[in-house]
Parts: structure tokens; sequence; C-alpha cells
């Protein structure tokens, strides 16, 4: 697979001859053939990785996936040029959130993909600070850069095979279940460790700044949560939920207040540190729209408005109009969710995680990777087993209808096969779940696990 990918002519650490032949005409289709033959492998070989019992097999065999990916350009998506163009911005010494790659050329920036060499930066200042310092090691060697930036958003999956066993010691999962959900899905090992996404960092830091929460280290666990946001801004969104955690367990009234001003204060001066070691300042905020431009079939707004402006056509932008409508509705699901769980304990963590679910189909953009944002925390919480294949088969399907090159080629009935396919890879993970742990078919063991869990807090 080291062979694939839109920029694979300069970005591949294999042989030059090889790598021209995989990147152009009968030799392309070869590797790309190749490639997803190894794609079905992987998907035979995660199914029955469900029957593992063992956590530290689900960890090994992920990590066994894992590592090689790490010296294979990136596949799945080009992002990963798109971040060290946008470091090339900082390290000359310009304002990546007002600057564009277009501005500063040269080998690093010519790697951005398109219309993302005149788009600023819309991350944080974490991931600036990240980029920034690759550069200055690797200067303008794209493939040590790549494999550089990449190394630096894997330690993300250290965090979350760290994280994932104490969150479901509360949220009531088995540690193996959570594990084989989220390390080993071939969504993760190939959409975002292979494509080398960023997100892997920030869902990494949100796990492990949850857990602390929950283990009674709040304080560093909001600090771990507001790198995560300095990394991807997304990440904010489950910090008013770790507020209710964290003050359950104060007695006296005052105690929301109290945690509020502790939990903001920690959140300011950790993202403060993080902007000022950038070197950045705030600008990242009028970036994040940034990519609007795009409209993905996987955002349910973008979507509808899709389809309005193709049946209606007329003045009236029918995609924004609908963008608009997303931005309300979760705003509103977000804050009723926030209000529900007022208790704190396991149920605010599952609301965050629904609420992350919400912001990813609901915003206006949506791409594959983004669905790991909900299931890192989600994957922790007790699922009857129906539950786990269609989060199996979703999986599976995000994956498959992404080109290697992160293009979405695919005519509507490719779809609609691949459908079938992720649909069988649901009906195959249930039967081979109930199988290795028959005890849990039916959810009513794990929703006990679940009461046990929250209450030990």
């Amino acid at each position: 697979m080291i062979f694939l990918g839109k920029n694979a002519a300069t970005a591949g650490l294999g042989g030059s001859v090889l790598v021209s032949l995989g990147a152009f005409g009968h030799g392309r289709t070869l590797f790309t053939a190749v490639l997803y033959l190894g794609l079905a492998l992987l998907l035979v070989a995660w199914v029955r990785l469900g029957h593992s019992t063992s956590a530290r097999e689900v960890t090994g065999a992920a990590w066994l996936w894992c590592v090689p990916l790490l010296f294979a350009p990136p596949l799945f998506s080009t992002d990963l040029y798109t971040y060290l163009a946008q470091g090339s911005v900082a390290q000359a010494g310009l304002d990546p959130y007002t600057h564009v790659p277009a501005e500063v050329p040269g080998p690093i920036t010519d790697k951005a993909a398109g219309d993302w060499s005149y788009i600023s930066s819309p991350y944080g200042p974490l991931h600036i600070l990240i980029v920034k310092s690759v550069l200055a090691v690797t200067g303008e060697n794209v493939v040590l850069g790549v494999f550089l930036t990449r190394l630096a958003m894997v330690a993300g999956l250290a965090l979350l095979c760290a994280a994932l066993p104490v969150l479901c010691r509360y949220l009531g999962a088995r540690p193996e279940r959570a594990l084989w959900m989220t390390v080993a899905n071939p969504l993760m090992v190939l959409c975002v460790v292979a494509g080398g996404h960023n997100d892997l960092l920030m869902v990494g830091l949100l796990a492990a700044g949850t857990a602390l929460v929950l283990t009674r280290a709040p304080g560093f666990g909001f600090a771990l949560v507001a790198l995560a946001a300095a990394v991807k801004a997304p990440a904010a969104l489950a910090l008013p939920f770790l507020v209710w955690v964290w003050a359950a367990r104060r007695s006296d009234r005052r105690g929301f207040f109290v945690v509020f001003a502790a939990a903001v204060s920690i959140v300011v001066v950790t993202f403060g540190m993080c902007t000022v070691v950038a070197g950045v300042d705030l600008g990242w905020i009028r970036a994040l729209g940034g990519n609007s431009k795009l409209e993905p079939w996987l955002s349910i707004p973008t979507a509808l408005g899709k389809i309005g402006r193709a049946v209606l056509p007329g003045s009236v932008d029918a995609v924004a109009v609908c963008r608009i409508a997303g931005w309300a509705v979760l705003a509103g699901l977000v804050t009723w969710l926030w209000w529900r769980c007022r208790a704190g304990g396991a149920a605010a963590v599952r609301a965050a995680a629904v609420a992350l679910l919400a912001a990813v189909v609901l915003a206006p953009v949506a791409f594959p990777w983004y669905f790991t944002w909900p299931l890192v925390l989600g994957a922790a919480a007790a699922w009857p087993i129906s539950y786990v294949a269609v989060a199996a088969a979703a999986s599976t399907w995000l994956v498959v209808s992404t080109h290697p090159d992160g293009a979405t080629l695919l005519p509507p009935w490719g779809f609609g096969v691949l459908a079938v396919l992720s649909a069988g890879v649901g009906v195959l993970t249930a039967r081979e779940t109930t199988r290795a742990w028959p005890k849990l078919a039916d959810g009513k063991v794990t929703e006990a696990c679940a009461s046990t869990a929250v209450g030990r807090e």
C-alpha cells in the first residue's frame, strides 16, 4: 500500500520506479486492486478479532496493523500535505490564520491539494505548533515531514489504548470490545492513522482527559481536553458535560459555580499557553468555516440542501438555508442534552458522545473520519449487540466508500453494492460477537455493569 495516494509519485518511501508505476495507468489500477484486497483481508481479520476476550490481544493487533502504515504515504486522504503546508506558513513567520500556503511557494506548499492552497488554517494552536516544529527539524523534506507529523498524531492512539479501559470501568463496556470498536476499527486504522489526521491526537487527548475527570483528577483532565480543543475545535463540545461530572462530586450548593470557574480558568490558561508558545492568536476561530465550500453528502443539512437545490432550483441557496437550520437544531439538541445530564457521572459522558455525533452529522461539512469523535467516548458505554453490529457496518461503509486518494469516485450503484457489503460485515459481527460474549447478547448484563460503574462514582 505504500505506492498509492494522490501525491505518491514523490512521497513514497519505496523505490522511485515502483512509485511511478503505482501512480499512473495500469500500474495504478493494479496497486489499487491490491490495496482493496488488503482492505478485504483487514475487514475479515477485524471481525475475527471480535472473538478476543483480551484487551491486550486487541491492542497488540491494532498496533501491528498501524505501525507499517506510519511508513506509507497518506492513504484515503491527502490532508497531511495540507498540514505541512499550513505549518510552512507559520514557519515563514506569517500568521497561518490570515495567510495561505500559496503565499509561500516551495516543495512543502506545492503538495497541498487543490483549493487548500488558498485556505487559511482552521486548526488550533497546538496543531500549528506541532507542524511548525516538525518543519523546523525536516526543512523541505516532504517524506520526513509526513513521517514525523504522523508520528506526532499517532500519540493519540497510545492515549486511547490507555484511557479506554479506564472509561469502560465507569461507563460499563468491556475494555476489549471498546478497543476493538475504536483502535482496531478499520475506520481508525485506514482513514485516521494511515490518513495522518490530527483527529487522532484530538480524540486521544479527549479520551484521556475524560478518564482523568472520572477518576478524581479533574483539573488535569480539563487541561488535556483543552489541549484536544487546541488541536481541533470539536473537542471543546465535551467540556460543558464534564463540568457536570466534576460538580457532581461536590456536596455544597455552590459546587457547580466553583467547578465552572475552576474549569474555565484551567481551559483558558492551557489554551493560552499553547497560543503563546505557537506564536499565533485566536484567528483560527474565524477560519473554522474555511471548508464550507465543500458539500459532502455525509452532512445531513448539506445533503438536504443539495436535494432541495436539485428539486426546486431558484434564487434561494437551499444548501445555505439548510445549513443554518442544521446549526440551530445542533445548538438546541446540545443544550437539551447538557441540561438532562446535570446529575453528572457516566450519563454526562454518554451525552457528550451523543453531542459529538450530532455535531458530525449536523455540521455543514462531514468526512468519514469525523465519526471517530463520538466513537471514542461512545464505545466505552454499554451497548447491546445490535448496536455493535450497526456501528461495525457503518464503519465499514465509511472506509470502503472512499477512494485511496481521498476522493469519492463511486457511482450511485457502487455505493449500493458497498452498502450490502457493509451490512454483511454487520451481520457477521453480530454473530461472532454473540458467540464470543453470549451473556451480553441482550444488553442486560452491560446495563447492569454500567449501573455498577455509576454507583462507584
